[in-house]
């Protein structure tokens, strides 16, 4: 199994004096890594590992900086005997590939990047890292690259393995994990993403718990395997938080504030004590022998993973340290009894200031500790150390992210303070982040915005409260005039602005508190208030969010971002200018995801419901722009999008039918063989009959007295509603009085109005026989084709284009028969010599391609009496003129004829 391969930095072209290239020869929480040097001209950067031993190589770890990012890093590897020099030459290593790194632009350089790679075994004694480039970004302003761990896995190579043939060697494998699939490590200590963020100490417990468990399991001590494992896992996650202890301790050493250095050690020696002596590791370890209790089941390891102790605070340090200079017996034996103790909530005056100057300073974990509770003034003022009731089963509220809350601060002079919980703190903006939200800084103020950046959801959501409750008394503050206040486009932009990183938030309370606060936006604070450009300016701005939420797989986010777009849309400066619509209106293509193009398509046909069609070119709500995205709808291979834009059809159908028939394939008795068609078809018959009926039930309606009165088109169209409620728009009668004399006249009127919605599918009427007969015409010798008149140039158009029974040669553009390619090819063509007859199926096949299409399918025996279409490559029976003909000419024949489709459209 591959391990972790030890070695000694030999050679670095460059580095910075601060951060050596020796600092890669560990690893751990506060190692600091290379860097190159400030005014280093050099254009690439060579570093040299030599190995203890000499290794076969599996894997190659690089973990990079978050903004001195080199471009690519090559890897190079050598192998020597034990008398080559240390550093050898560069000639004499071998290139094994490089690595691209990315720019870290999408993290705000807030977030490092470990490369794996996997490499073929190969033994070496030294690896050679050339890095080359330098992303440029603001924070790089030197130039500077830097790497902060290599890490190299593999085997040790044995003396006598040395003298063993390389055959050997390159034959082997990695060794693969059959559970994972991954390269299988002797130890997890070994990975670089282990090493990098646990402390050393506990790095070396979770090393011989290894051991311990692989013992455990060869002798069937699977209750203490069982322990071992859950004892690991914990250890880590401790081991982080002692990580982030170590890194915040030689920051204040860095700083020379040694009084916060002091407290970071003690309270890395406290934590670690209390999880040793919780997770009873020294009794897993056995150290004296084998030990009975652990084969049996115990309550810290019975509920599956152990609770850690709470982590001590600054406070609770400083605290501990003054009561042990105080009375050192009875704090240390309290101290020994309780390692998860809790402590009082007042603190003194000079530990308070400490904590308040390493708080801004130093790096916080992002898992916080457990509250300080008090119960009466009184004990708050002492600050004494209390024991926890071990005998009290533990709530699962208290293993919760260990999160902290914030408690009541008492002085002596009895004045209530809300403070704030140090280990939570709001995180700062940086000049970045600054520049970005400059106006709502100036609108809001720099706390509410704070509120937005910071790392806690919590945080996030107070500051969207905030932002609403300021949206809803500006209402309230409007009637006195404020001539400092903001204007009302200003707050509007800063809010969408706001709103714009709140609606990408990926924690759902988050983004509920978002979307709420975007109605507020658009359906308080919007109207009579913003110009239009700005309105516009902050749906653009927070539409295509939206709309990518709307495609979420969670229900209740999708469902959630489709009513605050409808809310968007109706908005009444929204809807004057039509915003919402367009963006829901567009085709939806086959390849857009199911539950995208199924919010689109709902919200689309809520839109119609709610505003109707338009007229307005520009409003993504005309009769054709519903249509084309209908039409568009109805292709799509998910069932519940085609269901929703047959809806939309539906209802356009109801205003405008001649459109949307256009639209789609003519209604035959082909077009109906498709169940897709054939539904829809037929739901368009259904609402052809109910337009007859409402039609007649208008005309039997009428009476004299109606018909005197006058009657415009407008009122026919009022009459003539549909079930949804929008406007047919058929004219039933003109403009102009109707008399009782000219009853008949309308009743003709009538009939002719219901004969064209009856015939709207099946086509205009033809030419009488007697006009067809007196008219010229010109017909085709070849597949029949007619044209009415006696223009010669109509018929060559026909030859040269469309007829099915011809074609071109695809070498000189000849235009002849289908049946003659193949001969004219071999006999005719300017290219003839290029051609040869294929021996196995006769057809005329390129020299350079005969190979290949004797490999094809379609190249087989040709049977007896038939003929081989150059076109689809299937066989023609005899009689060839008649097989010809119903080839080239039937409706199911060659499928390869694209002149038979063009023949088709153009009629």
């Amino acid at each position: 199994m591959a391990k972790k391969i030890p070695f000694n930095v030999v050679f670095a072209s460059d580095e910075d004096p601060g951060f050596p290239a020796s600092e890669l020869n560990t690893h751990g929480p506060t190692v600091h890594g290379w860097r190159s040097a400030v005014d280093s001209r050099l254009s690439t950067h060579d570093i040299i590992l030599r190995f203890h031993q000499p290794a076969k190589i599996y894997r190659i770890q690089l973990l990079a900086h978050q903004y001195l990012i080199p471009e690519k890093v090559e890897l190079w590897l050598h192998y020597s005997p034990k008398s080559m020099p240390s550093t050898p030459s560069s000639q004499y290593f071998d290139f094994l590939g490089f690595v691209a790194l990315a720019d870290n632009a999408n993290t705000n350089y807030k977030s490092r990047e470990l490369q794996s790679v996997t490499v073929n075994p190969r033994r070496g004694t030294h690896l050679k890292l050339r890095l080359i480039g330098a992303h440029c970004n603001e924070l790089n302003s030197t130039q500077q690259i830097a790497l902060m761990a290599v890490n190299v896995l593999g085997e040790d190579l044995e003396t006598a393995a040395l003298s063993e043939g390389d055959e050997h060697v390159a034959s082997e494998t990695a060794p693969i994990d059959t559970a994972t699939g991954e390269l299988a490590l002797a130890s997890i200590c070994d990975d670089l993403l282990f090493s990098m963020y646990v402390e050393e100490s506990i790095v070396h417990y979770i090393r011989e718990l290894e051991q311990r468990k692989v013992k455990a399991v060869s002798m069937e001590r699977f209750e203490y395997a069982r322990k071992l494992k859950l004892c690991m896992t914990a250890l880590r996650t401790a081991g982080e938080r002692l990580g982030r202890y170590a890194l915040a301790k030689r920051q204040a050493v860095q700083q020379e504030d040694f009084s916060a250095a002091k407290l970071r050690k003690e309270q890395i020696e406290m934590y670690r004590a209390c999880v040793l002596k919780q997770l009873q590791v020294e009794q897993l370890l056995e150290n004296e022998g084998a030990l009975s209790q652990n084969d049996q089941s115990c309550e810290i390891y019975a509920g599956g993973k152990p609770s850690l102790p709470a982590a001590p605070s600054l406070q609770d340090v400083a605290h501990a340290l003054a009561e042990a200079v105080s009375n050192p017996k009875s704090n240390s034996v309290q101290l020994e009894k309780s390692p998860s103790h809790e402590v009082g909530t007042v603190a003194p005056v000079a530990a308070l200031h400490l904590h308040a100057k390493s708080h801004d300073e130093l790096p916080q974990s992002p898992r916080l500790p457990m509250a300080s509770r008090h119960s009466s003034p009184m004990s708050s003022r002492q600050g004494s150390l209390r024991r926890r009731n071990k005998s009290a089963p533990r709530n699962s509220y208290e293993d919760y992210e260990e999160r902290a809350i914030p408690t009541l601060r008492q002085e002596c002079q009895g004045n209530a303070l809300l403070e704030a919980d140090p280990n939570r703190s709001r995180s700062r903006l940086n000049d970045r982040e600054r520049r970005q939200a400059a106006l709502p800084i100036l609108v809001f103020g720099s706390e509410l915005v704070e509120l937005f950046y910071s790392r806690q959801f919590q945080d996030r959501e107070d500051g969207l409260v905030r932002l609403r409750s300021f949206l809803k008394e500006q209402e309230t503050d409007e009637a006195a005039s404020n001539e400092h206040a903001a204007s009302p486009n200003k707050v509007a932009r800063s809010a969408a602005l706001l709103l714009h990183r709140a609606v990408r938030d990926a924690v759902y309370s988050v983004f509920n508190q978002a979307t709420e606060t975007v109605r507020v936006l658009f359906l308080e604070y919007v109207p009579g208030r913003v110009s239009p450009n700005e309105v516009a300016r902050c749906v653009d701005r927070l539409l295509p969010e939206l709309l990518a939420k709307s495609g979420d797989p969670s229900a209740r986010l999708h469902t959630l971002a489709q009513h605050t777009i409808l809310s968007i849309a109706a908005c009444p400066q929204v809807a004057e200018q039509h915003l919402v619509a367009p963006a829901l209106s567009r085709s939806v293509g086959s390849g857009t995801h199911q539950r995208l193009a199924m919010s689109r398509l709902q919200m689309l046909e809520q839109l119609v419901h709610t505003q109707g069609s338009s007229t307005d070119k520009h409003s993504g709500l005309t009769c054709r722009a519903l249509s084309d995205c209908g039409c568009s709808g109805i292709h799509h291979p998910a069932e519940p999008v085609r269901k929703v834009a047959e809806r939309i059809l539906l209802l356009v159908y109801k205003v405008n039918p001649r459109l949307v028939r256009k639209q789609l394939p003519p209604d035959d008795d082909i077009t109906r063989r498709n169940l897709l068609y054939r539904q829809l078809f037929t739901e368009f018959d259904k609402l052809d009959l109910e337009r007859k009926q409402e039609l007649l039930e208008v005309h039997n309606s009428g009476n004299d007295a109606e018909l005197m009165q006058p009657t415009t088109s407008t009122d026919a169209s009022r009459l003539l509603k549909s079930k949804s409620g929008m406007a047919l728009g058929t004219s039933v009668v003109g403009n102009g009085y109707v008399s009782c004399n000219g009853k008949q006249q309308y009743n003709e009127q009538l009939k002719r109005s219901m004969q064209s919605a009856s015939n709207s599918r099946k086509g205009s009427a033809t030419n009488s026989e007697s006009t067809e007969e007196t008219t010229p015409k010109i017909n085709c010798m070849f597949c029949g084709w007619s044209c009415p008149g006696s223009d010669a140039s109509q018929l060559d158009r026909h030859y040269w284009k469309t007829c099915p029974f011809l074609t071109k040669c695809p070498q000189c553009s000849q235009v002849l028969e289908v049946a003659a390619l193949n001969y004219h090819l071999i006999n005719e063509c300017e290219a003839k010599e290029s051609y040869v007859v294929c021996t196995r199926c006769t057809e005329s096949v390129h020299k350079q391609l005969y190979e290949l299409h004797q490999m094809e399918d379609f190249c087989r025996e040709l049977k007896t009496g038939a003929a081989r279409c150059p076109l689809c490559h299937d066989d023609v029976h005899l009689p060839l003129d008649g097989g010809w003909k119903l080839h080239l000419l039937s409706a199911g024949g060659c499928p390869g004829n694209i002149r038979k489709r063009n023949l088709k459209k153009s009629n």
